[in-house]
């Protein structure tokens, strides 16, 4: 998967299939909440398998129910890659199991 920067304009289009994923020019974030603290860390173990078999790893914060997402390429300078939007995809997926 190429490590090329997507414009500001792909990033927008992608993000109109990622619901509650913001854009701030560098990267893709978004904030999970759930019923408490175990059901976070289980999607935290989750997410960490999923992002290891995409070798992409998402940095990741945890507070209690909480967990906050922020996504980007680093040897495409930390911008958003279709790496991002793919593990963007799977996050998501995981977040409705």
């Amino acid at each position: 998967m190429s490590s090329t920067p997507l414009s500001a304009e792909q990033v927008r289009s992608a993000l109109q299939e990622l619901e509650g994923w913001t854009y701030d020019e560098r990267r893709l974030t978004k904030t999970f909440r759930f019923g408490g603290f175990p059901e976070a860390i289980a999607f935290i173990v989750r997410l960490a398998f999923e992002a290891e078999a995409l070798d992409h790893h998402p940095d990741l914060h945890n507070v209690y129910n909480r967990v906050e997402i922020a996504l980007s390429t680093h040897e495409a300078g930390d911008r958003v890659t279709e790496r991002d939007i793919r593990l963007a995809r799977a996050i998501d997926a995981l977040a409705t199991r």
